[in-house]
């Protein structure tokens, strides 16, 4: 049977397997691979699974390790989907499926709050969805390092941006003044958000953005479609 599998650390409370079981019914196995170090949680891989989620804080070193990258995968420098396919290890990035689903049919100006892969994945995403993108972070370096407009905390006060994807983990305090009343706002973080109580115009939180990265996710491992309707009453 085909086994499938999520690594990262630490893994508690990842919805993954409640997920993965309800898309397919429970046809297929899916395990969590806490493993502190990189290394150990790759040859687990190796040692008996068809494909794997990668979950922090592990994206860059996937992407290191695979040997073919899709599109998004390599302008975001990270890999957060690996498939055994004929002996090649492809590397995907869901993360931007997962930001394309969520907001839907947005365009405008977008401001991305942070630096690290889901940023990164954010501003991908919104560039496919037609945006102007700006990035802002607690690193003026690190942001512009995106390779799209950066500005800093202080500056991005002063936009108006109509869509906003924050990218922040939960230890990070929320940056006081962000342009948020006025703008869709799309949070990554699910288990803890900072911004489901802001005011602002919509808010939709990272379960939405979890689910569509899933569903991507789950049709490459399997090359079956998932059952997106048991996925969201999962949710």
């Amino acid at each position: 049977m085909k086994r499938f599998a999520l690594i990262g650390h630490p893994l508690a409370g990842s919805l993954s397997p409640a997920l993965f079981s309800a898309a397919y019914d429970g046809r297929y196995a899916y395990d969590l691979l806490d493993e502190k170090y990189f290394e150990d949680a790759w040859m687990a891989f190796l040692n008996g699974y068809k494909g794997i989620n990668v979950t922090a804080p592990f994206k860059q070193d996937a992407f290191a390790a695979v040997d073919w990258l899709s599109e998004d995968a390599r302008l975001c420098g990270a890999v957060n989907l690996v498939v055994r396919s004929r002996g090649i290890l492809k590397g995907y990035n869901t993360d931007v499926d997962g930001v394309v689903g969520a907001l839907g049919p947005v365009g405008g100006d977008a401001l991305v709050v942070g630096t690290g892969g889901a940023a990164r994945a954010a501003a991908r995403a919104a560039q496919l969805l037609g945006c102007q993108v700006t990035v802002t972070g607690r690193s003026l370096e690190k942001a512009a390092a995106l390779g799209y407009p950066a500005v800093s905390f202080q500056e991005a006060v002063a936009l108006r941006p109509d869509v906003v994807i924050y990218t922040l983990p939960s230890s990070a305090p929320v940056p006081a003044g962000l342009p948020l009343k006025d703008a869709i706002v799309l949070e990554a973080e699910y288990k803890h958000p900072s911004l489901d109580q802001v005011q602002c115009r919509q808010y939709i939180g990272g379960r939405q953005w979890l689910l569509h990265q899933a569903i991507a996710g789950y049709r490459l491992f399997t090359g079956e479609e998932p059952s997106a309707e048991k996925m969201s009453a999962v949710l």
